[in-house]
């Protein structure tokens, strides 16, 4: 495992890490303690210390499951946690200092930790970037201990820009991806001449850069690829990353012939690890099969010229037209 550092956090953390949304029961399935507790070990057997993950992920029971572990391991594990989904409505004007209070305590009171590493928003809606009290009382949070670093999740390249302008946010975390490459063009640089950690998420673009999908794919009714297609619920880039299904499999069937048919998903994370900005990429995992899948791309050569060059003309003539512009 290579360790890279989280920007002005200080903090070494593994390079691919452990996304934690799907743990324990996948998408839409009900919550497995055990299997949870297998992912969780095998990426931490095999060098992963950085763990994300969210109040709302299965009803906070992934937050629990990552907590235990980080316990055994204070000194060594690091748990990167968000907060401002459970907000109803989720609206920007929910986002008040004492709402941002009171989930720290719960999700204090929620793992049983004396401090947590890292505390994201998680992807507030736009004007909350301008909500110059909120981001004061982060600072206020961190000075009593209780939080070691802030940072947010963002949907839009936009936002993350907005949010680099508060000294207290040392970590971004963005959707990043063969299929959303706006965030290299338009903020990594910025991000990175302030020192601000960048958190590669949906790097397979939910499933869809395993180049295990097809068209007649069926999914569980409670999975957010078969009710979220058009964003009905939550931001539509976070499903297949905003790109019309059969667009992105036409896309996918490009990039299979110049990386083969095979551990395409292999290639798309070490795609991401080409850019130096990227502090961890965390793909998400169901079965501990899958955790040695993705960390076996540490090993993999680098990506030639040749080879990013097709990655970026198959972007242009398939998935720019459609996304480019949205995020």
């Amino acid at each position: 495992m290579q360790y890279r550092i989280l920007g002005k956090t200080g903090l070494k953390i593994s390079e691919i890490s452990l996304g934690t949304w799907q743990v324990g029961g996948g998408w839409g399935g009900e919550f497995d303690e055990k299997a949870a507790e297998r992912i969780i070990s095998t990426a931490v057997e095999n060098g992963v210390n950085f763990l994300d993950t969210a109040d709302v992920y299965d009803d906070q029971q992934s937050e629990r499951a990552v907590a235990g572990f980080v316990k055994e391991n204070r000194d060594k594990l690091i748990i990167a946690t968000k907060i401002g989904r459970r907000l109803n409505p989720h609206v920007a004007d929910a986002y008040t200092p004492e709402a941002m209070e009171a989930f720290v305590d719960e999700a204090l009171k929620n793992t049983g930790l004396q401090y947590l590493d890292l505390v994201q928003l998680h992807c507030p809606p736009t004007p909350v970037y301008q909500f110059d009290d909120v981001f004061a009382r982060l600072e206020k949070i961190k000075a009593s201990g209780r939080v070691r670093h802030f940072g947010v999740s963002v949907e839009k390249v936009k936002e993350a820009r907005m949010a680099a302008d508060y000294d207290v946010v040392e970590s971004v975390q963005i959707i990043f991806n063969m299929f959303r490459q706006k965030p290299a063009e338009d903020c990594f640089k910025l991000l990175s001449e302030r020192n601000i950690g960048i958190i590669a998420r949906v790097p397979l673009a939910s499933g869809l850069l395993s180049g295990k999908m097809s068209a007649d794919r069926e999914f569980d009714k409670n999975d957010h690829r078969a009710f979220n297609r058009n964003g009905e619920v939550f931001d539509k880039g976070e499903t297949f990353s905003g790109v019309p299904l059969d667009q992105g499999l036409q896309a996918v069937s490009k990039l299979k012939s110049v990386f083969g048919q095979e551990a395409l998903y292999q290639y798309a994370l070490k795609w991401i690890l080409q850019f130096p900005e990227v502090s961890t990429v965390i793909p998400g995992a169901s079965r501990p099969e899958q955790v040695i899948s993705n960390l076996k791309v540490g090993d993999l050569p680098a990506l030639d010229d040749e080879q990013m060059t097709a990655v970026k003309d198959i972007y242009d003539e398939y998935i720019r037209p459609e996304v480019h512009h949205l995020w």
